[in-house]
């Protein structure tokens, strides 16, 4: 069966907690027996959830007395408490405790413990969210989504770099995934000076670089990983995911307001239902902080149990495709091409 596989799983991040994450990691458990999921928290309100769940022996408890909460300044946080399940879990990584850690809770809080505890990659300079999306032609990956916002050329390089790795690992039959800088517009000309500054450094790479690509490019296939500096992408992210859900009440209201239209929606309905499957952040399960020495899946703070279940599965298969060993790899292969 292979070395068992230990994931730390953040019993107190996100909306729901903790009744959320432990009914995932109680799902993901199941499924899989040759993972061991150790629940990170208030050890009495975990059990209490647990007593709920019939949870299966491959699940243990590390006690964390503290929570920082959504509304916490991160970095801070990080430093007062100590003993907080995202803190915990971040140094449990750096022991090697666990071979991965999922939070659905503070994303600067989880990005700064991990950063902190377990380190940055040898030759990695910032750590970047890389977070799946769905579009015309099928998943893409969308890299920084707000890990930094403070951005160099050499950032935005190294994202492509990681987060090509991560493509191949998750979608292997794509030999040679396409890369685009998201930009004001398509011209070389275009964009701030660290824009152009990156493009030529990904022109000169062994990457599949097509250039920059716009706005209207994020959903529409043209290219399977999108690069953008942390500020930028987690703005872009933040509107798609609210026209996604706006577009979805709007049509339940148009529906609401017509006897024909609820007739209609019968024979749409099977459509409709797949394509809100396709929209859903539950499926993806959540973003892949790139470039720390260890496995750090960030999910979204309203994450229900499947998609806390979806974000374990995004760190075994990580883990089983080495993805750091991966990244190593090829920032070297790129530091000697230069």
């Amino acid at each position: 069966m292979g070395d068992i596989i230990k994931i730390g799983v953040d019993a107190f991040g996100g909306d729901y907690a903790p009744k959320e994450p432990v009914a995932g990691a109680v799902l993901a458990a199941k499924e899989n027996p040759r993972i061991h999921i150790i629940l990170i928290g208030r050890k009495k309100d975990i059990e209490r959830e647990l007593g709920k769940n019939a949870a299966p022996e491959n699940i243990s408890i590390q006690d964390a007395s503290e929570v920082i909460e959504m509304y916490d300044a991160p970095a801070m946080s990080v430093r007062r408490k100590k003993n907080s399940s995202i803190v915990v879990g971040a140094q449990m990584l750096k022991d090697k405790k666990i071979d991965a850690f999922v939070s659905a809770g503070n994303t600067g809080a989880v990005v700064s413990a991990a950063t902190l505890k377990a380190r940055l990659l040898p030759g990695v300079e910032r750590p970047g969210l890389a977070i799946v999306i769905p579009t015309l032609a099928g998943p893409a990956v969308m890299i920084d989504v707000g890990a930094s916002i403070e951005t160099k050329p050499s950032h935005l390089f190294q994202y492509a770099i990681m987060a090509d790795a991560y493509y191949r690992i998750m979608w292997p039959q794509k030999d040679s995934p396409r890369i685009g800088l998201l930009n004001i517009g398509e011209e070389d000309s275009k964009g701030l000076d660290f824009h152009k500054k990156a493009a030529a450094m990904l022109k000169k790479s062994s990457l599949n670089f097509i250039g920059n690509v716009e706005g209207k490019h994020i959903y529409s296939g043209d290219c399977d990983i999108i690069i953008a500096d942390g500020f930028v992408g987690n703005v872009a992210l933040k509107i798609s995911e609210s026209v996604a859900e706006v577009v979805i009440k709007m049509f339940k209201r148009e529906i609401k307001s017509s006897f024909l239209a609820k007739i209609g929606v019968l024979f749409m309905l099977p459509a409709f239902n797949q394509l809100k499957k396709r929209i859903d952040y539950s499926e993806y399960g959540g973003a892949l902080l790139l470039g720390i020495n260890g496995i750090c899946v960030i999910g979204h703070g309203r994450s229900n149990a499947k998609a806390v279940k979806s974000a374990i599965s995004v760190a075994i298969k990580e883990i089983e495709g080495k993805i750091n060993g991966r990244i190593l790899e090829k920032l070297s292969l790129e530091d000697k091409e230069e």
